[in-house]
């Protein structure tokens, strides 16, 4: 998504990832919101609870989509975001002699499919300001929008190896890349998708370069599905109406009145830090770096954030982490403390040129393998690339540049799962089951 503020206007790298860092107190009487058009409405996810909305205010740009330079007008923006490890907004932001939000113990899982009352914004977990008129005028003139014709030329060479799916033997655990940040995890007996986009063509992008690597009518049943944040490369109706209707839907806070609005009826919505299970694996929401809109008048009504799922019936658990849609920043290092020993984390390489202007919500290829390497996670899994057109740099570069990156750290070759689109592997305690889809020397620990 092109969501990024004007650089003479962004607090420097300190300032922006210090924990601790405080917008000052809102107004005892803010400003009414605006009314809710049917979209925003299902974005924003029920009635306003404990929290002030702040931040930012809609403007006139629609960036549900990617490819387009979106946000809106931004406000004054929010860094340091929530009270580390609260999962809750810090005291100074709810209204005066409002209740303190419920905050659960931690470890343990909220219900299923629970109706929840959420804030109205959750600008207050911003971490950088929103892009301002300056940045889009900047934007407009640079015209940085795709790649120029020489970083085009390298569609051929995109990866593309589409494959059978491994087989989930009990105590293993198959990832097969559907290209963007889609992915068919294979965990704890359940077939999860990943931000489910099987759709040609999104909002405002051009077609994709590349096939969907596996089949709609290809997938086993689908038991879950987990969501990201609410921009359109991650939401995608289309896809999501294929799925039946009692398919358990695990959603960022305030997300869940969209799905409902459309029939599903297990959606369970998470704030960051929560969790919840399903037979046996868990699914907890963990912050991200980034922002959500999906309309006009919905910036930040919904949560955002990534996904740490853990088979807990396993006799040696495997966790996965799942980044969603993030920039580079504090989290990473906040969610390796409380998970140490991730197995694999699918991190975000693409959609980061130019700088300036994607920098706070897009990880490159570099802060890729720096995130993996503050999660303390044994193995990375590039996504993010090679699927959309969603901002100006060479198609090809970064694949190239996390290789390079990969290699400078030290870190083992076989341990960057730099996977074609369509391709599967396994991680688990049984090297043979490993192997079908492993290539030779492949890491299998």
């Amino acid at each position: 998504m092109r969501d990024r503020t004007d650089a003479s206007t962004r607090p420097p790298d300190a300032a922006r990832d210090t924990p601790g860092r405080r917008p000052a107190p809102p107004s005892p009487q803010p400003p009414p919101p605006p009314p809710d058009a049917p979209e925003a409405a299902a974005a924003g996810g029920g009635v306003a609870g404990p929290a002030v909305a702040g931040g930012a205010v809609a403007g006139p740009a629609a960036s549900g989509g990617p490819g387009v330079a979106g946000g809106g007008v931004a406000g004054p923006g929010v860094a340091g975001g929530a009270v580390p490890g609260s999962g809750t907004p810090p005291p100074e932001l709810r209204l005066p002699g409002a209740p303190p939000p419920e905050v659960p113990l931690p470890g343990a899982p909220r219900p299923l499919g629970e109706h929840r009352r959420w804030p109205r914004s959750f600008a207050d977990r911003l971490t950088a300001p929103l892009p301002g008129v300056r940045a889009f005028a900047r934007l407009a003139r640079e015209g940085a929008f795709r790649p120029g014709p020489d970083g085009l030329r390298g569609i051929p060479d995109l990866p593309y190896e589409p494959g059978p799916l491994p087989a989930a033997a009990p105590g293993c655990v198959g990832v097969t890349w559907a290209g963007h940040a889609s992915w068919v995890l294979r965990t704890g007996g359940l077939t999860v998708l990943t931000d489910p986009v099987w759709s040609r063509r999104i909002l405002g992008t051009p077609a994709r370069l590349t096939p969907v690597g596996v089949r709609w009518e290809d997938l086993p049943p689908v038991d879950a599905v987990v969501i990201s944040h609410n921009h359109y490369d991650h939401l995608d109706a289309p896809t999501l109406k294929r799925l039946p209707r009692h398919t358990a839907l695990f959603v960022p806070a305030g997300l869940a009145r969209w799905f409902r609005r459309r029939g599903f009826t297990r959606v369970t919505e998470l704030d960051w830090w929560e969790s919840a299970e399903l037979h046996g694996v868990r699914f907890e929401f963990v912050p991200a770096h980034h922002w959500s809109k999906r309309s006009l008048i919905d910036t930040c009504r919904s949560l955002w954030g990534g996904w740490i799922l853990t088979d807990t019936l396993s006799p040696e658990p495997k966790t996965l982490y799942f980044a969603g849609d993030t920039g580079y920043g504090r989290w990473f290092g906040e969610i390796g403390r409380r998970h140490p020993g991730i197995d694999l984390a699918l991190l975000p390489i693409g959609a980061y040129a130019p700088r300036w202007w994607l920098g706070d919500v897009h990880t490159d290829p570099e802060e890729a393998v720096r995130a993996c390497l503050d999660l303390g996670a044994r193995r990375m899994a590039p996504m993010h690339w090679a699927t959309f057109v969603l901002s100006a740099e060479p198609v090809m570069e970064p694949l190239h540049r996390v290789r390079s990156a990969w290699s400078r750290a030290g870190l083992a070759r076989t341990r960057l799962w730099d996977l074609p689109i369509g391709a599967s592997r396994t991680l688990g305690d049984d090297p043979a089951a490993a192997g079908a889809t492993t290539p030779p020397g492949a890491d299998t620990a």
